[in-house]
């Protein structure tokens, strides 16, 4: 089976610098590139079956990026909590992008990873290598619904730990059930690069993120939300790329009303929801899987 290569690029912060893993997929000589950026606690490894997909459809003549973001999976830990912000990993990405330089480059975002696409594909002034071609925006969208903000505040920074592998994906099951039908084994599959063993030699896992990312995130209150919002209308209004949304018909985080509005404003974007399914839709079901590489494969 197809298997990606790790890499790491060195970025700096506040105190100094952190690493940040990606997972590489098909030709690192290809100047096509798809960025495909992950959610709050999750890690690059939640695209493989989308990331595979690609580069059937492709002949591997394609060159699939999928990081872990700061603070998670194989990225460094920041030193300052105040770090993990959403300007921050923009920063990191480019950084990224720089490096990787392509040609042609498509953004893929599920909730959080999405919104660093809309600031990144929302820059007017983005230099060329940064230029996005076609965006898929996962569940996401300048207006979060803060009940799904609270919900999400219930369980973040909490990290337990596991006796084996399957008590961790039913532990996280009990909390990503919104996301929608998988099998026991496809729901292991996206569980294992989650958890990592405990340095203790006793054989049980506990999750691959900083429970310091609850920091900032509890710090939000509800009329910083609202700030926020209008700043990212603005850069959504400032899309110039092809836009794809993709919304779980029972999100309780990216509302119907939001989804309409981002129809008709900035880059228009076309919305195909899909029923069963809610916060957020994982790419491992074949018609999800599908919807994408048509838009992102489309002459």
């Amino acid at each position: 089976m197809l298997e990606p290569t790790l890499e790491f690029i060195t970025c700096p912060d506040a105190l100094g610098s952190h690493r940040m893993a990606y997972w590489q997929w098909g030709n690192p000589a290809s100047g096509h590139v798809v960025l495909c950026v992950h959610g709050l606690t999750r890690q690059g490894r939640d695209f493989d079956t989308l990331a595979r997909a690609l580069c059937e459809r492709t002949g591997g003549d394609i060159r699939v990026i999928c990081p872990d973001v700061v603070g998670r999976g194989q990225s460094d830990w920041l030193q300052e909590p105040q770090g993990y912000q959403i300007p921050n990993y923009a920063a990191d990405m480019l950084l990224l992008l720089a490096q990787i330089n392509p040609v042609t480059l498509d953004w893929l975002g599920t909730s959080m990873g999405g919104l660093i696409g809309l600031v990144v594909a929302g820059f007017p002034d983005a230099p060329a290598f940064a230029k996005v071609h076609r965006l898929v925006l996962n569940d996401v969208g300048p207006v979060i619904e803060w009940q799904a903000l609270q919900r999400i505040g219930q369980y973040l920074g909490k990290i337990p730990v596991f006796d084996t592998e399957q008590q961790a994906a039913d532990a996280l099951w009990a909390i990503a059930s919104s996301f929608g039908p998988h099998t026991p084994a496809q729901w292991l599959d996206l569980t294992r690069p989650q958890i990592k063993p405990l340095n203790d030699g006793s054989g049980r896992f506990t999750l691959r993120y900083d429970p310091a990312l609850a920091e900032p995130f509890k710090a939000m209150t509800a009329e910083s939300a609202a700030q926020g919002e209008a700043l990212l209308w603005q850069a959504y209004d400032q899309i110039r790329a092809q836009t794809l949304l993709i919304r779980g018909a029972d999100s309780d985080l990216l509302s119907r009303q939001t989804a309409q509005a981002m129809t008709q404003r900035g880059p228009k974007a076309r919305l195909v929801e899909f029923a069963g399914v809610g916060h957020a839709p994982t790419f491992v079901a074949p018609d999800q899987v599908q919807v994408v590489l048509d838009f992102l494969l489309a002459l």
